[in-house]
């Protein structure tokens, strides 16, 4: 990763923002951010088990999962041990099994500093899905998330270094560089490569309305962006890298495998920009001007930019007129409301107004 990327899954300086963000961000379409949270340690994602609403949880890179109620931290739901922070590593993503309400499973996802995928039961460790020696620190994606298909999903970076120097997105025999996918719920499930060509997919999500997939994946150099696939997807997706980025091609050589898939939509790196945040498409009910569109931001800049895809296309890109600070992740709760942490310690929530 670039040196100004730092800021980016640095997740390490607050300061690479334009400014102080204020209790409440503004923007132009009826819509604003507002802080309902603060005092976390490097918050780097924020979600909720299925259908719950009255709490959220919030992972800290450092290695903690924060319970947060009514605005105010109320407890921790696990400390995962041995995660080697920080920089790029640290523990980075927590996804909540669907029927977690009976079962309580649920999954984490950090560095040690080999990558890992851990299943927890209550507080108790039961068993580690994916454990990958990685020769770099950087590039480790970040995100576990269950798709529409039930199945746990996991972006894997390529590994790190710069330009993918061992080929690893376009190898379909190593897990870098790719999404995977497994069932844990099947005795013996082995991780399937869902797509490769990814070079940093930080943050994706699935809609929940359609199961599409967005997929913003952090570019090497000149351009960010956004990758879509439709839920009913033709087959093996392949995103480009290290053969482009974004459209324009960096190696003299061809995709590998699958079927090539360009981003719906890439921003360059100007204006402060370094490192696309995936988000989520809004299916809330409490900002009604905000359905459909899905919204992503950057690490530096604290830009928050959102787009409609209509018909596979992005229509009405637009930047919005405020700004998330040391903006690292975006979530959503069980209402399907959306929210936002950054690297100064807060939560935000999306509010008509």
């Amino acid at each position: 990763m670039r040196v100004a990327a730092l800021c980016v899954l640095a997740l390490v300086l607050p300061s690479c923002g334009s400014g102080a963000s204020g209790p409440a961000e503004r923007g132009a379409a009826g819509y604003r951010f507002t802080q309902i949270a603060s005092g976390f340690d490097e918050p780097v994602h924020v979600t909720t088990p299925k259908g719950v609403t009255d709490r959220l949880y919030v992972v800290e890179q450092t290695g903690r999962i924060r319970i947060v109620r009514n605005g105010r931290i109320t407890g921790t739901l696990v400390r995962v041990p041995g995660v080697v922070c920080c920089g790029e590593q640290g523990l980075l993503s927590v996804a909540f099994h669907p029927r977690f309400a009976k079962n309580r499973r649920f999954f984490v996802y950090y560095t040690a500093p080999a990558n890992r995928v851990v299943e927890y039961r209550g507080s108790r460790r039961v068993r580690t899905l994916l454990n990958v020696a990685d020769p770099y620190s950087n590039h480790n994606g970040g995100q576990l998330q269950f798709g529409p298909d039930g199945r746990l999903y996991v972006g894997m970076g390529d590994a790190g270094s710069s330009g993918d120097p061992e080929n690893r997105a376009q190898n379909l025999a190593s897990p870098f560089g790719k999404l995977l996918a497994i069932n844990v719920d099947k005795r013996g499930a082995r991780w399937q490569v869902v797509a490769l060509g990814l070079r940093n997919p930080w943050r994706y999500s699935f809609d929940r309305r359609t199961g599409d997939l967005y997929i913003g994946d952090v570019g090497a150099g000149s351009w960010e962006e956004i990758d879509f696939t439709r839920r009913r997807s033709p087959g093996l997706e392949n995103y480009g890298w290290d053969v482009y980025e974004a459209r324009t091609q960096v190696e003299d050589k061809s995709p590998s495998r699958g079927r090539l898939v360009f981003p719906v939509a890439a921003y360059p790196l100007r204006g402060g920009d370094c490192a696309v945040i995936g988000g989520f498409v809004y299916r809330g009910s409490a900002v009604p001007g905000a359905s459909g569109r899905y919204f992503y931001g950057d690490n530096c800049s604290g830009k928050v930019r959102t787009l409609r895809v209509v018909s596979g296309r992005a229509r009405s890109v637009r930047t919005e007129s405020f700004r998330l600070d040391s903006i690292s992740s975006f979530g959503e709760d069980g209402a399907s409301e959306l929210y936002a942490v950054t690297l100064d310690g807060r939560l935000w929530k999306l509010r008509a107004g």
